[in-house]
């Protein structure tokens, strides 16, 4: 079942001799608890094609669906509670506020929608994450890997359709690395959560079940590995 359906996305910035096409029609569609890894050199609109799913941005034509509906048809601040609640935002900085610890960095979209915590669902994040104990740390007493596994307990704390990850290892060593892709990897496939990297690290890519790439603002390669 498609959980996701792009079609003939198209972002332009700016307007006549100066104008940047990111992205140039571009269509897909992915299915419920894939991962699916984007790639493309620098500048090659992959980060736009992500912002543009999310929500984060708006196209200058086509449409993205989300089980079924139209993002766009949104309102800004519909927008809004849609990037809280129906995808999981991970990037490669990890964001979290540094006045607020490491529970309250995770529960923030929860409580800004005024809605009760899942305590279980914390729980269980916290064990997957390897955070039990440091509940009450901030941000700087943290590791950068840990920092971003607290980002990644944000982003699945709504439980959401879909996770995007920009870059999510590009701050880390090697070894964290590795332990932060196999926990997306794994929330992919325990929680058949559908899981969309951008990377410019084969190793990742090859853990894909599916690889997309995009040159120039339009796709090049859509190739199912699995």
């Amino acid at each position: 079942m498609n959980i996701l359906s792009i079609e003939h996305l198209t972002r332009v910035y700016g307007t006549g001799d100066t104008a940047v096409r990111a992205l140039d029609d571009v269509s897909f569609t992915v299915e419920a608890g894939e991962f699916v890894a984007i790639i493309g050199s620098s500048g090659s609109g992959k980060s736009t094609l992500l912002h543009l799913i999310g929500g984060v941005d708006r196209p200058t034509s086509g449409t993205v669906r989300l089980a079924g509906e139209d993002v766009f048809a949104r309102s800004d601040e519909q927008l809004a509670i849609f990037r809280r609640r129906e995808v999981g935002l991970v990037y490669q900085f990890y964001n979290l506020i540094p006045v607020l610890d490491v529970v309250e960095n995770m529960t923030l979209p929860v409580l800004m929608d005024g809605r009760a915590v899942n305590g279980q669902r914390l729980q269980m994040l916290l064990r997957a994450l390897g955070l039990t104990g440091r509940e009450r740390y901030l941000p700087n007493q943290l590791s950068g890997g840990q920092q971003q596994r607290v980002a990644i307990g944000r982003a699945l704390m709504n439980a959401p359709a879909v996770v995007l990850a920009d870059e999510p290892t590009g701050n880390l060593d090697s070894r964290n690395s590795a332990e932060i892709m196999q926990l997306l990897r794994s929330s992919n496939r325990d929680l058949n959560q559908t899981l969309i990297v951008i990377t410019h690290d084969e190793d990742i890519a090859l853990m894909a079940d599916r690889v997309i790439a995009i040159e120039d603002g339009r796709l090049v390669r859509d190739e199912r590995r699995r």
